[in-house]
């Protein structure tokens, strides 16, 4: 199965930033799960599809659909247990 995290995100967020890192130490840590940035300006249509309207969103998601979705900064516990829940 595969696990995908999607990373919301622009580059005149702030709180993006403070994001980055915990989501770097985590694609060390799962090189199995498919990390994938998505920059909001430049792709609108996938933000909309995934109805992000706040910065930074991250959604967890599996073969089967989406998992779990986060808004705003979020620590890595909260995303390390989602990314179990998926199958990770």
């Amino acid at each position: 199965m595969t696990v995908r995290l999607k990373d919301f995100y622009a580059d005149w967020c702030g709180p993006c930033k403070t994001q980055d890192p915990i989501l770097e130490e985590l694609e060390a840590d799962y090189g199995d799960v498919d990390f994938e940035k998505v920059n909001v300006d430049e792709e609108q249509d996938i933000a909309n599809q995934y109805q992000v309207r706040s910065l930074p969103t991250l959604v967890v998601e599996n073969d089967d659909g989406v998992v779990d979705r986060f808004v705003g900064v979020t620590q890595r516990e909260d995303i390390e247990a989602a990314l179990q829940e998926a199958g990770a």
